[in-house]
């Protein structure tokens, strides 16, 4: 399969497609020893060797898209009335079978992770894997220690149902708080409520990190980015007291 050099410089998370062509243009790209300056020359990503300022990069099998997903938009491939993620992802980082690898409401904002990684979407989502996922919650009034210690302690929902303990930091206080919050599930709207259960209406909810990474404050909403395998190694990491060994 032969690909542009450019695309394959920008799904590799080598550069976005405007710095791949500043490096194709300084001569910092050698296709099989060779400079190559134009952007549309086709590789073969598994059978050439691909040298960035004399790095050798191999090719991903998979790609692994970090998000900034803004109000309005559903975490879904596919929607008759709304835009979906998919619908975010630039041409240039397009491929068959991309996915949200987990859901964020209409009205949440911040990052999701778009994959065609199916076995890795599995594992990020499992609770038995307890990858954590941080947020931050606006809430519509203030909260206490009380409140607080229930939510950490694995508050019970509406319906009855348990959750697992949760860590969390108030980041604002006062009449219009913002709280930040780690769980290692994902239920269906969740967050709102277990806030709710406490006595409190989230007004706005941002999905700041995944794991050990975090969205890149420089990336704007609307907008994403191709995750390196150095930073997709950081969502599997265990980084909080919630995914100790040994927890049931």
């Amino acid at each position: 399969m032969k690909i542009r050099i450019d695309k394959f410089l920008s799904t590799q998370a080598i550069a976005t497609r405007s710095q791949a062509k500043e490096m194709l243009r300084a001569g910092r790209v050698l296709v099989n020893g060779t400079p190559v300056k134009a952007a549309d020359l086709k590789v073969d990503p598994e059978g050439d060797e691909i040298r960035v300022d004399g790095r050798v990069y191999g090719y991903q099998e998979h790609l692994y898209l970090m998000l900034n997903k803004p109000q309005g938009v559903v975490s879904a491939t596919d929607d008759k009335v709304h835009r979906t993620v998919l619908d975010l992802v630039p041409p240039e980082l397009r491929r068959r079978g991309l996915f949200p690898a987990g859901r964020l409401d209409r009205d949440t904002v911040g990052f999701v992770l778009i994959t065609d990684d199916g076995e890795f979407a599995h594992n990020i989502l499992s609770p038995r894997h307890h990858v954590p996922k941080t947020y931050e919650a606006g809430l519509d009034g203030p909260i206490g220690e009380n409140e607080l210690s229930v939510l950490a302690q694995g508050v019970v929902l509406g319906d009855g149902t348990k959750c697992r303990p949760a860590e969390l930091t108030v980041l604002q206080s006062g009449e219009r708080p913002l709280i930040q919050i780690v769980i290692v599930e994902g239920r269906y709207h969740q967050i709102k409520r277990m806030f709710a259960a406490v006595g409190r209406r989230v007004l706005t909810l941002k999905r700041t990190k995944i794991g050990g990474l975090a969205l890149d404050p420089s990336l704007k909403e609307g907008d994403c980015i191709a995750i390196s395998p150095s930073n997709l190694e950081k969502i599997q990491m265990k980084t909080n007291s919630l995914t100790e060994d040994g927890e049931d």
